[in-house]
């Protein structure tokens, strides 16, 4: 483009580059320990996230997936049961659902969120129904109110995906302290990213706490005593160290987050692009924008556009659930959630990352408003 400014969708060294020196502090600390599974680094990251989130217990695990995983497996979800999901997420949520042997129930979202439409979860459920998965999509919640009303109407329990939703709010209320469980991801990506894989389940039930600590050594307490099958879903001491420097840097780089989303807003507005649809953020509620999600039209020609110029984009996400070939069985056809399909055709992510200047931004809209008018 004209200003000759490239743009990555996301750079992991502009953030790790100021506090390089306590992430080496901390992962020396871990090496001249020599403990590196669970111990002090993974007991005091649980105390410090349960206390930032609001919420009794914080399990650490070794991915976001492993907590979804890890929460169906302790609520006892397997076969002959159904677990409602939105369609339009990443693979995980309905994926761990397959996982434990029962049957993903998929419904469509709200166009304005991306978030899963409340109604549509009150009609499908089943006597069969043994779970509700809200997906907190790109850092909004979901409308959890309605939800776990459904929820405790039924006497269904609602597991909170809030991998993409570290610091998200409700009126006031955090992400991962609504449902029964919480579950979040620490992927590098993330706002609160680790240096690999690694995740959370957040949860103020005592005693689904003490079973998903069971549940992420194998099931086994005493040591090679196993009342449970389980897995191996427990998290890294280097991962959790990593954690523990950056969770206190984790309020203002969401904030940045917030300031590149509301500048977007006002480039874009100033550009007078009719054609964009840009990112709502509901009212009282605190969106962290995991990802800055833009409708444009023509959408796979405006990116190609934008790669060919230096901007970084992504597609999140391509084929929603019901047009996997994984999830061919579940007799869904093209068509049947509307609002997830035209999500899926139209949607773009855009760099939002804490550490994006002005003049980078202004590149990011200059280029799109070029393909649009190419």
């Amino acid at each position: 483009m004209k200003s000759g400014v490239s743009v990555s969708l996301l750079d992991l060294e502009a953030q790790y580059r100021p506090i390089r020196e306590e992430i080496l502090a901390a992962i020396t600390r871990v090496c001249d320990s020599q403990r590196f599974i669970m111990g002090p680094e993974v007991e005091a990251l649980e105390r410090e996230l349960a206390r930032s989130l609001g919420v009794t217990h914080a399990v650490s695990v070794s991915s976001g997936t492993d907590a979804i995983l890890a929460t169906l497996m302790a609520l006892g979800v397997g076969p002959g049961d159904e677990v409602i999901t939105p369609t339009y997420s990443f693979f995980a949520t309905a994926g761990c659902v397959a996982r434990v042997g029962a049957t993903p129930k998929l419904v469509d979202i709200d166009p304005a969120t991306f978030n899963v439409d409340p109604e549509a979860v009150r009609a499908a459920i089943t006597p069969r129904t043994k779970a509700i998965i809200p997906v907190h999509l790109y850092g909004q919640m979901a409308d959890m109110d309605a939800l776990v009303e459904i929820g405790t109407a039924h006497r269904i329990p609602v597991i909170e995906d809030a991998c993409q939703a570290i610091g998200a709010e409700q009126h006031g209320r955090q992400a991962g302290s609504l449902g029964i469980a919480g579950c979040f991801s620490f992927f590098p990506s993330k706002n609160l990213g680790a240096f690999g894989d690694a995740g959370l389940v957040t949860t103020n039930n005592d005693a689904l706490a003490q079973e998903l600590r069971l549940l992420r050594n194998h099931g086994a307490e005493p040591k090679y005593h196993h009342s449970r099958i389980g897995g191996n879903f427990r998290l890294d001491a280097l991962q959790a160290a990593v954690l523990r420097v950056k969770l206190p840097y984790l309020a203002e780089w969401t904030e940045a987050r917030r300031a590149n989303a509301r500048r977007y807003d006002e480039l874009f507005a100033s550009a007078g692009l009719k054609d964009v649809v840009l990112p709502t953020e509901t009212a009282g509620y605190r969106h962290i924008f995991n990802q800055y999600i833009v409708r444009v039209p023509d959408r796979d020609r405006v990116r190609s556009y934008m790669t060919e110029h230096g901007i970084g984009t992504e597609i999140y996400y391509p084929v929603p659930f019901h047009l996997q070939e994984c999830f061919a069985s579940l007799g869904y056809s093209q068509g049947d959630f509307p609002h997830s399909e035209a999500a899926a055709n139209s949607t773009l992510a855009l760099p939002i990352y804490g550490e994006l200047t002005l003049e980078q931004q202004q590149a990011v809209v200059a280029t799109l408003v070029e393909a649009l008018s190419a």
